[in-house]
Order: structure tokens, then C-alpha cells, then sequence
């Protein structure tokens, strides 16, 4: 019998891997049907039916990396001129038939992303910290009421509030500013990180914290010393979820920023060249949009696990 039970366990246990590795893979199809197209060459890209093998290239990176425009009639170049271009230069030109004109945009909105959302994560995730231990350790009047209202801040969608946001921040002169979306994020998520975080802080008995005020630890150094080296794996996934849901907002960057702190969400879809849609840039501009994102995720592997998990059971 036992023998039966250990055959059955591990048929079990084969058969779970292999149902969560069709599920992984179904997840991840829409990401490789993007890296697909973005080292498919322009006269691949259209292809009906689409061709899974294929000789890669790098053109859609590098349109999508620059501002191009087709040669007139009568003015594409010669052969030996074409041999005297730079290498990337040549790869555009035997594609699509584009001579490349200067660096595209894509660089700015790329540091755009980069700059608002690492500011506002970080902002939030320090006011969270703050409002989720003052809310964790003390008898605050009428505490429930003031979680809640918090928490009513992410309830609407913002395609609610986004025509009342815009008229403020027109009024205020924070439209198309750098700010004016930081402060933006910061209001939206600072909800999330303070319901989060306080599930965390909640978790940590007080009794280190009231045994270093015996010996002499102020308020603040107790916070700083003790609750938040305890807190590192709720911080470190709350910076993750903060980061991801700034990096990925299209609806509040379209209609507040227009070309000064325009993001890459709001730039990346209205990428019409010469010929059209470049489907291929966009997928190649969607790459490369995805890779801050895995990387910080990557590097906070260690923490996030245990941080998603960590607060669930409590005794």
C-alpha cells in the first residue's frame, strides 16, 4: 500500500509540474510573440501566415531608437554610397528604403519613465512606511474611518477623476511637468503601500521595540533601527508593486504630459512612420519598456517572495 501511495504521490506531483508548466507557458506566449516581432525583419513583420524561424535582425531597434525618412525618387543612393554608411545606418536602408535623420525620442521618454517612477516609489514607500507604523502602534481617533477613507482613494478608476485631476493640475501649472506626475503616483499609491505595509509592521512583536526604549532608543531610532530592518521584505515588495503599477499608468500620462515629461506608455502607441504602423519598432520599444521592470524585479527576487506571503497567517 505504501508502495501504491508513493507511485500515485509522485504521478501527482509530475502531473502538477506539467499543468503549471503549460500555464506558465500560456503566460508568457504574449511576451514571446513580442520578442518575436521585434528581430523580425520589416518584410517579415506583414507575413501571412507569420513565420516562427527567421533570419533576426536588429532593424526595429534601431528604428525605434531614431527619426527616419524615405529617399525621394530618383535619390537613393548608389551602391558605393550605401557600402560608405554606418553599419546601422545600412540596416534601415535595405529594410524599409529610410534614410536615418537624427535620434528619435525615445531616449528622453525612457528617462522620463525612469525618473518619475523611481521618485515617486520612493516617496511613497517612505510615506507608507511612516503612515503604516503610526497606524500599527497607536490608538489613532478613529483609525478605521481613516484606513478606509485611504483605502477609497484606489476604489474609483481613472478614467473617473482624470477630467477633474486635469483641470487642477491646468489650473495649478502642472501640466506636462515632471512633478506634477510624481506627486500624481504618489497619491495614487501611497493607499496601497500603507495598507500593505501596516499588515507587515502589525506582524512585529513590540516587545524589541519596547525593550530599546528601555535602554535609552528614542521613538524615531526604534522606527529606524528595529521596525523598518524588520519590514525590508513588506518594503521591498511594496516598492516592486509601486514601481510596476507607475511604470506601466498610460491614462493620467496621456492627458497630463505631452512632450516635456512625457512617459513611454503615452509615446509608445503613436510610433506611425513613413510607411505606416512600424509594428516592429513598437514591439521592439515594448522589449525594451519591459526591461527596467524585470530587473528590478530580479534584483528584489530574495525579498518579494516572502514579502507577498509574509502577514498571511497570523496567530
Amino acid at each position: 500500500m505504501a508502495r501504491i501511495a508513493n507511485r500515485r504521490q509522485k504521478i501527482g506531483g509530475w502531473v502538477l509540474i506539467i499543468v503549471l508548466a503549460v500555464i506558465t507557458f500560456v503566460y508568457l506566449v504574449p511576451f514571446l510573440y513580442i520578442i518575436n516581432t521585434s528581430f523580425k525583419p520589416w518584410t517579415g513583420i506583414k507575413e501571412y501566415p507569420p513565420k516562427v524561424i527567421f533570419k533576426p535582425s536588429i532593424g526595429s531597434f534601431i528604428r525605434i531608437f531614431t527619426s527616419r525618412t524615405v529617399y525621394p525618387p530618383g535619390e537613393a543612393p548608389t551602391e558605393e554610397e550605401v557600402a560608405r554608411m554606418k553599419w546601422y545606418e545600412r540596416i534601415v536602408y535595405r529594410e524599409t528604403n529610410e534614410e536615418i535623420v537624427r535620434l528619435g525620442d525615445l531616449p528622453r521618454r525612457y528617462l522620463n519613465s525612469i525618473v518619475i517612477c523611481s521618485i515617486s516609489t520612493i516617496i511613497t514607500v517612505i510615506l507608507g512606511t511612516i503612515t503604516a507604523y503610526g497606524f500599527s502602534r497607536f490608538n489613532v481617533r478613529g483609525k478605521d474611518d481613516l484606513l478606509f477613507f485611504i483605502l477609497s482613494t484606489r476604489m474609483l478608476p481613472p478614467v473617473v477623476v482624470v477630467i477633474p485631476v486635469f483641470l487642477m493640475f491646468r489650473f495649478l501649472g502642472l501640466t506636462d511637468t515632471h512633478i506634477g506626475l510624481i506627486l500624481l503616483y504618489v497619491a495614487f499609491n501611497v493607499s496601497f503601500a500603507v495598507w500593505v505595509l501596516k499588515g507587515f509592521i502589525d506582524e512585529i512583536p513590540t516587545e524589541y521595540e519596547e525593550a530599546a526604549m528601555v535602554d535609552g532608543y528614542t521613538r524615531f531610532q526604534v522606527f529606524r533601527k528595529i521596525v523598518v530592518p524588520q519590514a525590508t521584505t513588506g518594503i521591498a515588495a511594496t516598492a516592486v508593486f509601486c514601481f510596476i503599477f507607475s511604470w506601466n499608468e498610460y491614462a493620467f500620462a496621456f492627458l497630463l504630459s505631452r512632450k516635456i515629461a512625457q512617459t513611454v506608455p503615452a509615446w509608445l502607441p503613436y510610433q506611425m512612420g513613413v510607411l505606416g504602423y512600424d509594428w516592429g519598432a513598437a514591439a521592439a520599444g515594448t522589449f525594451i519598456f519591459l526591461v527596467p521592470v524585470m530587473v528590478f524585479t530580479i534584483i528584489l527576487r530574495k525579498h518579494l517572495l516572502r514579502g507577498i506571503t509574509f502577514g498571511a497567517v497570523r496567530k
